[in-house]
């Protein structure tokens, strides 16, 4: 039993698989088709709900009292966390050391965390969308704040979390992470770039951090890494996004 807008859905549902056990995700009506199909084709049921009025994690939990499953949250564990911090792992051993910086997208903060732990002597930045920079407004008053009521919508739909958690805010704060925000408008152009330039196909949430950095909103230092963490984009919104001026 997950929680997720379908990057986390289908790990949960591809593990599920391989165990032969079955897998429900809790997923936004609104998910992007290709994330829907995709952990469907891993062989998920998926019980949609509607983000502005229900609680994901209520349905989650509640449907796991029923079902007697177990819920495996996006990035409310350590063990979660301690995962995606792999991705810091690889980068040091890529590098051979540390980068002076790293530039991370920001949901609930699972990976942000994980690659903060990973890479202690790398200054950690994390990039949310606008409207929905609860982790940035909650390092800068030092106590968890959720995102205010009536957020306005975003491409980024793998970063709208209503709420960080304890451990992800703790260990940013600890590690004195750098927080900033996005605009739909500089994500696109994120996205756009890397398809141009690289030939890469980047979700807009996964592209958030490096939209910060063309959008000069973190400085291009000696060692700065930008991750880019996606590319479950529905094909036509991506060819309607590179096609834009």
């Amino acid at each position: 039993m997950a929680f997720s807008s379908g990057n986390h859905a289908q790990g949960v549902a591809i593990a599920a698989k391989r165990l032969g056990i079955p897998a429900v995700i809790v997923m936004p009506a609104d998910a992007p088709k290709v994330k829907v199909d995709a952990t469907r084709s891993h062989g998920a049921e998926i019980i949609f709900y509607d983000r502005g009025t229900e609680s994901r994690e209520e349905i989650a939990a509640r449907l796991a009292g029923e079902r007697g499953a177990v819920v495996v949250p996006s990035f409310d564990d350590p063990a979660i966390v301690a995962g995606q911090g792999t991705v810091g792992l690889e980068i040091l051993e890529q590098l051979g050391g540390a980068p002076s910086r790293i530039i991370i997208p920001c949901g609930g903060g699972g990976l942000a965390s994980g690659i903060a732990l990973a890479a202690p002597d790398s200054e950690i930045v994390i990039v949310e969308p606008e409207g929905w920079d609860d982790m940035k407004r909650s390092l800068e008053g030092g106590e968890i704040v959720p995102v205010e009521p009536n957020a306005p919508p975003t491409l980024c739909d793998a970063l709208q979390t209503p709420r960080v958690s304890p451990i992800t805010f703790g260990i940013l704060k600890d590690r004195d992470a750098t927080a900033l925000s996005v605009t739909d408008e500089e994500v696109k152009e994120a996205v756009r770039f890397a398809w141009r330039e690289h030939q890469l196909v980047v979700e807009p949430g996964g592209a958030a951090a490096f939209a910060a950095l063309l959008a000069g909103k973190v400085e291009i230092v000696d060692g700065t890494v930008a991750i880019l963490s996606g590319g479950n984009i529905d094909p036509e919104l991506h060819a309607r996004i590179v096609g834009e001026a």
